[in-house]
Protein backbone atom coordinates (compact mmCIF):
# COMPACT_ATOMS: atom_id res chain seq x y z
CA UNK A 1 0.00 0.00 0.00
CA UNK A 2 1.18 3.54 -0.96
CA UNK A 3 0.15 6.58 0.69
CA UNK A 4 0.24 10.38 -0.85
CA UNK A 5 -0.78 12.25 1.97
CA UNK A 6 -0.19 11.02 5.61
CA UNK A 7 3.01 12.18 8.20
CA UNK A 8 4.31 10.79 10.70
CA UNK A 9 4.04 14.22 13.42
CA UNK A 10 5.28 12.94 16.56
CA UNK A 11 6.81 9.74 17.88
CA UNK A 12 7.29 9.26 21.97
CA UNK A 13 8.01 6.56 24.41
CA UNK A 14 7.71 6.61 28.09
CA UNK A 15 9.80 4.30 30.04
CA UNK A 16 9.42 3.58 33.93
CA UNK A 17 11.79 4.70 36.65
CA UNK A 18 11.73 1.52 38.32
CA UNK A 19 14.73 -0.95 36.78
CA UNK A 20 14.48 -4.55 37.46
CA UNK A 21 18.05 -6.27 36.08
CA UNK A 22 18.44 -9.87 35.23
CA UNK A 23 21.14 -10.13 38.42
CA UNK A 24 18.50 -9.24 40.38
CA UNK A 25 15.80 -12.04 39.09
CA UNK A 26 18.64 -14.60 38.94
CA UNK A 27 19.06 -13.73 42.76
CA UNK A 28 14.97 -14.21 43.47
CA UNK A 29 15.40 -17.67 42.15
CA UNK A 30 18.67 -18.59 43.95
CA UNK A 31 16.89 -21.68 45.62
CA UNK A 32 15.98 -23.27 41.52
CA UNK A 33 18.97 -22.21 39.89
CA UNK A 34 20.58 -24.22 43.21
CA UNK A 35 18.41 -27.24 42.78
CA UNK A 36 19.42 -27.70 39.29
CA UNK A 37 22.72 -26.39 39.67
CA UNK A 38 22.57 -23.59 36.84
CA UNK A 39 25.47 -21.00 36.85
CA UNK A 40 24.67 -17.38 37.48
CA UNK A 41 24.18 -15.06 34.41
CA UNK A 42 22.10 -17.68 32.40
CA UNK A 43 19.22 -15.57 31.67
CA UNK A 44 21.53 -12.64 30.62
CA UNK A 45 23.25 -15.17 28.59
CA UNK A 46 20.38 -16.67 26.96
CA UNK A 47 18.27 -13.87 25.80
CA UNK A 48 20.76 -11.00 25.81
CA UNK A 49 18.54 -8.86 28.08
CA UNK A 50 20.34 -7.15 30.99
CA UNK A 51 17.78 -4.94 32.35
CA UNK A 52 13.80 -4.62 32.00
CA UNK A 53 11.67 -1.69 33.90
CA UNK A 54 8.53 -1.78 35.94
CA UNK A 55 5.57 0.70 36.10
CA UNK A 56 4.30 0.53 39.84
CA UNK A 57 2.33 -1.97 41.22
CA UNK A 58 -1.14 -2.34 40.17
CA UNK A 59 -0.56 -0.01 37.00
CA UNK A 60 -3.31 -0.69 34.24
CA UNK A 61 -1.99 0.66 30.63
CA UNK A 62 -4.26 2.81 30.28
CA UNK A 63 -2.78 5.30 32.32
CA UNK A 64 0.52 5.58 30.49
CA UNK A 65 -0.71 5.01 27.14
CA UNK A 66 -2.79 8.59 27.74
CA UNK A 67 0.21 9.67 29.34
CA UNK A 68 2.86 9.38 26.27
CA UNK A 69 -0.10 10.32 24.14
CA UNK A 70 -0.59 13.48 25.04
CA UNK A 71 2.79 14.04 25.38
CA UNK A 72 2.91 13.31 21.88
CA UNK A 73 -0.35 15.56 20.86
CA UNK A 74 2.03 18.19 22.81
CA UNK A 75 5.35 17.47 20.36
CA UNK A 76 3.22 17.76 17.59
CA UNK A 77 1.56 20.97 18.77
CA UNK A 78 -1.84 19.12 17.56
CA UNK A 79 -4.75 20.03 19.77
CA UNK A 80 -7.14 16.89 21.12
CA UNK A 81 -9.71 18.41 19.49
CA UNK A 82 -8.44 17.72 15.91
CA UNK A 83 -8.05 13.87 16.80
CA UNK A 84 -10.11 12.07 14.20
CA UNK A 85 -8.94 8.35 15.31
CA UNK A 86 -7.26 6.93 18.08
CA UNK A 87 -5.96 3.18 18.49
CA UNK A 88 -4.92 1.46 21.50
CA UNK A 89 -2.06 -1.02 19.90
CA UNK A 90 -1.17 -2.93 23.06
CA UNK A 91 -1.01 -6.48 24.42
CA UNK A 92 -2.18 -5.32 27.75
CA UNK A 93 -5.89 -3.70 28.30
CA UNK A 94 -7.21 -2.28 31.75
CA UNK A 95 -10.12 -5.09 30.92
CA UNK A 96 -11.84 -6.94 28.22
CA UNK A 97 -14.31 -4.70 27.82
CA UNK A 98 -14.83 -2.08 27.36
CA UNK A 99 -12.10 -0.72 24.94
CA UNK A 100 -8.57 0.28 26.82
CA UNK A 101 -8.84 3.68 24.05
CA UNK A 102 -12.39 4.46 25.70
CA UNK A 103 -10.69 5.38 28.98
CA UNK A 104 -7.60 7.09 26.69
CA UNK A 105 -10.36 8.69 24.80
CA UNK A 106 -11.88 10.32 27.91
CA UNK A 107 -8.14 10.93 30.22
CA UNK A 108 -7.00 12.59 26.39
CA UNK A 109 -10.41 14.86 26.34
CA UNK A 110 -10.92 13.97 22.58
CA UNK A 111 -14.36 15.01 21.28
CA UNK A 112 -17.16 12.59 20.80
CA UNK A 113 -16.85 12.33 16.87
CA UNK A 114 -13.37 10.65 17.63
CA UNK A 115 -13.55 6.93 16.09
CA UNK A 116 -11.53 5.10 19.00
CA UNK A 117 -10.55 1.23 19.44
CA UNK A 118 -8.40 -1.52 20.62
CA UNK A 119 -5.39 -3.53 18.08
CA UNK A 120 -3.72 -6.46 19.64
CA UNK A 121 -1.33 -7.90 17.88
CA UNK A 122 1.38 -9.26 19.77
CA UNK A 123 4.95 -6.70 19.32
CA UNK A 124 3.03 -5.23 16.09
CA UNK A 125 -0.48 -3.74 17.50
CA UNK A 126 1.74 -0.07 17.30
CA UNK A 127 2.62 -0.87 13.54
CA UNK A 128 -0.85 -2.18 12.63
CA UNK A 129 -2.83 0.89 14.33
CA UNK A 130 -0.38 3.20 12.35
CA UNK A 131 -1.51 1.70 9.00
CA UNK A 132 -4.90 1.52 10.31
CA UNK A 133 -4.82 5.90 10.72
CA UNK A 134 -3.16 6.00 7.67
CA UNK A 135 -5.62 4.23 5.57
CA UNK A 136 -8.23 6.50 7.31
CA UNK A 137 -5.83 9.79 6.71
CA UNK A 138 -5.13 8.86 3.05
CA UNK A 139 -9.09 8.38 2.24
CA UNK A 140 -9.96 11.80 3.89
CA UNK A 141 -12.20 10.40 6.16
CA UNK A 142 -9.85 12.27 9.44
CA UNK A 143 -7.22 14.72 8.98
CA UNK A 144 -5.44 13.09 12.36
CA UNK A 145 -4.46 10.37 14.37
CA UNK A 146 -3.02 9.14 17.66
CA UNK A 147 -2.06 5.26 18.25
CA UNK A 148 -0.49 4.69 21.30
CA UNK A 149 -0.07 1.95 23.77
CA UNK A 150 1.19 0.77 27.00
CA UNK A 151 2.50 -2.78 27.92
CA UNK A 152 2.57 -3.80 31.73
CA UNK A 153 5.25 -6.61 32.05
CA UNK A 154 5.60 -7.01 36.30
CA UNK A 155 2.40 -9.38 36.99
CA UNK A 156 3.91 -12.07 34.54
CA UNK A 157 7.78 -11.66 35.50
CA UNK A 158 6.59 -11.65 39.10
CA UNK A 159 3.93 -14.64 38.41
CA UNK A 160 6.35 -16.73 36.66
CA UNK A 161 8.70 -16.34 39.32
CA UNK A 162 6.45 -17.25 41.97
CA UNK A 163 5.38 -20.42 40.06
CA UNK A 164 8.87 -21.42 39.24
CA UNK A 165 9.58 -21.38 43.22
CA UNK A 166 7.23 -23.79 43.75
CA UNK A 167 7.67 -25.85 41.13
CA UNK A 168 9.46 -29.33 42.68
CA UNK A 169 9.10 -30.70 38.70
CA UNK A 170 11.50 -28.27 37.25
CA UNK A 171 13.72 -29.55 35.53
CA UNK A 172 17.10 -28.21 33.47
CA UNK A 173 15.37 -28.59 30.04
CA UNK A 174 12.27 -27.42 31.39
CA UNK A 175 13.11 -24.27 32.69
CA UNK A 176 14.88 -22.80 29.54
CA UNK A 177 11.06 -22.89 28.40
CA UNK A 178 10.11 -19.78 31.31
CA UNK A 179 13.15 -17.36 30.58
CA UNK A 180 10.51 -15.75 27.60
CA UNK A 181 8.56 -14.80 30.22
CA UNK A 182 11.15 -13.85 32.81
CA UNK A 183 12.46 -10.87 30.04
CA UNK A 184 9.11 -9.07 29.93
CA UNK A 185 8.80 -5.63 30.50
CA UNK A 186 6.62 -2.02 30.80
CA UNK A 187 7.13 0.70 28.84
CA UNK A 188 4.61 3.12 26.85
CA UNK A 189 4.32 4.61 23.38
CA UNK A 190 2.69 6.93 21.07
CA UNK A 191 2.46 8.06 17.80
CA UNK A 192 0.73 10.67 16.13
CA UNK A 193 -0.12 11.02 12.19
CA UNK A 194 -1.83 13.28 10.23
CA UNK A 195 -2.38 14.54 6.94
CA UNK A 196 0.11 16.55 5.29
CA UNK A 197 -1.89 19.89 4.59
CA UNK A 198 -1.57 20.19 8.05
CA UNK A 199 2.10 18.69 8.62
CA UNK A 200 4.58 21.10 10.23
CA UNK A 201 7.51 18.12 10.01
CA UNK A 202 6.91 17.12 6.24
CA UNK A 203 7.87 13.34 7.52
CA UNK A 204 5.98 11.39 4.80
CA UNK A 205 4.93 7.91 5.67
CA UNK A 206 5.06 7.04 2.28
CA UNK A 207 3.57 3.47 2.48
CA UNK A 208 3.87 -0.24 3.89
CA UNK A 209 4.40 -3.83 2.58
CA UNK A 210 2.49 -6.86 4.95
CA UNK A 211 3.79 -10.43 4.77
CA UNK A 212 3.03 -12.98 7.24
CA UNK A 213 4.08 -16.06 8.04
CA UNK A 214 1.75 -17.69 10.95
CA UNK A 215 3.31 -21.30 10.89
CA UNK A 216 4.77 -21.02 14.25
CA UNK A 217 1.88 -19.24 16.44
CA UNK A 218 1.67 -21.61 18.75
CA UNK A 219 5.10 -20.74 19.84
CA UNK A 220 4.81 -18.30 22.74
CA UNK A 221 1.63 -18.17 24.21
CA UNK A 222 0.05 -15.63 27.14
CA UNK A 223 -3.24 -15.14 28.76
CA UNK A 224 -4.49 -18.14 27.57
CA UNK A 225 -8.89 -17.83 27.76
CA UNK A 226 -9.90 -19.44 31.20
CA UNK A 227 -6.56 -18.84 32.58
CA UNK A 228 -5.91 -16.13 35.76
CA UNK A 229 -3.14 -13.44 35.22
CA UNK A 230 -0.75 -13.41 38.49
CA UNK A 231 -2.59 -10.56 39.61
CA UNK A 232 -5.93 -12.40 39.95
CA UNK A 233 -7.88 -10.42 37.17
CA UNK A 234 -9.03 -12.86 34.30
CA UNK A 235 -6.61 -12.62 31.37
Amino acid sequence: MRFENVCIESVEALLPEHVVTSDEIEQRLAPVYERLNLPAGRLELMTGIRERRFFPPGTLPGGPAADVAATALRSARIEPSQVGALVHGSVCRDQMEPATAAGVHHALGLPASTTFLDVSNACLGLLNGMLLLAEGIEAGRYQVGVVTGAEIGRPLVEGTIERLLKDDAITRKSIKLEFASLTIGSGAAAIVLCHKDISRTGRRLRGAVTLADTSSHRLCHGGNLGEAMPDGRPS
